[in-house]
């Protein structure tokens, strides 16, 4: 995909390098064909406008601004390592552009391989489906999102950039069935479960990479004896993005009475959330407190075609907790 990189010396190259330094620096970028991509594809050109929060409100910041320390200002920002708000409906957030360091962490954790057919949940700017595409090639990436306006927006700014991987206006939660089988599976928004549709399209040994709770789980298909399944653990980084639409809506989780210690900590507001479907949240403050306070990456979830579950070292138990919203 190396004639991508040619088109687009300037503006935004000094930024963009910059950019994966500092990501290869912080560890998170460590595959060459992962880091010859963000150095290649234009992040610039997926947002051209995009939300500052203020109190409040957004400011908007935009490539077309007649004042050029707003356009400066607006480059500088498509470089910095953050997640962009990029639209913004009765003053909620509906899309963003994920941070990029975050990001290869995620595409990293796909483990992909040449030849490997990649769907994408979320299609967001586009940028992400960029970067599979400059791994796998355009006919290797199918990106879904169930916002129609999303996904016109993902296609105009992947043709500005030079990249035609297929885009689908759909439910994510179904996964795309007409584009199967796939061989990796990635979400960029926060999952209440994993769908089950997503099994039978995947073909056995296929990863997926998604958000949640506030996590990030890796899971791996297999072909067992009583169908399709998978299981992995999630990754150790804190993750928060856009929660899917289409499918079940989020549990909620209750931290009322609890000590603010417990409260303010991000690993507990993690596992609060993961077990919100079982335990009440005295039950998860005696858990937390007897395990030591565990790390994400003593987490795993189960994913059978009757049922999933979380679980805490081991599937098989003691810890478990039943996801979805049949639980």
């Amino acid at each position: 995909m190396a004639a991508h990189a040619d088109r687009f010396a300037e503006p935004g190259a000094e930024a963009r390098s910059a950019l994966v330094r500092r990501i290869v620096a912080a560890g998170e970028l460590t595959d060459p064909a992962w880091r010859t991509a963000f150095e290649q594809v234009p992040r610039h050109l997926f947002v051209p406008y995009y939300f500052i929060g203020r109190t409040g409100t957004y400011e908007r910041l935009w490539c077309e601004d007649p004042d050029p320390e707003q356009q400066a200002r607006w480059l500088r920002g498509a470089y910095a390592d953050q997640p962009l708000a990029t639209r913004v409906r009765d003053g909620e957030l509906v899309s963003s552009s994920s941070q990029p360091s975050l990001m290869a962490e995620m595409l990293q954790a796909l483990g992909v391989r040449d030849g490997d057919r990649a769907l994408e949940i979320g299609a967001g700017t586009g940028y992400n489906a960029a970067l599979l595409a400059h791994r796998l090639g355009d006919e290797a990436v199918t990106t879904v999102d169930l916002d129609p306006e999303i996904t016109e927006a993902a296609r105009t700014h992947l043709a500005a950039a030079g990249y035609r991987p297929t885009v689908v206006t759909g439910d994510g939660a179904r996964g795309c069935p007409e584009r199967a089988p796939f061989d990796c599976v990635i979400a960029t928004c926060t999952l209440p479960s994993v769908p089950r549709e997503w099994l039978p399209q995947c073909n056995p040994g296929a990863r997926i990479v998604a958000p949640l709770s506030t996590g990030v789980i890796r899971l791996r298909v297999r072909e067992g004896p009583e169908g399709r399944s998978a299981e992995g653990r999630f990754l150790r980084t804190s993750a928060f993005f856009v929660p899917l639409r289409g499918g079940a809506p989020p549990p909620e989780t209750r931290a009322g009475g609890l000590p603010r210690r417990a409260i303010e900590n991000d690993l507990f507001r993690f596992l609060l959330s993961l077990t919100a479907n079982s335990l009440d949240p005295r039950e998860v403050m005696s858990l937390w407190e007897r395990e030591r306070r565990p790390e994400r990456n003593r987490f795993g979830v189960t994913v059978t075609a009757d049922h999933q579950w979380a679980w805490l070292d081991d599937p098989e138990g003691p810890y478990v907790w039943p996801l979805g919203p049949s639980a």
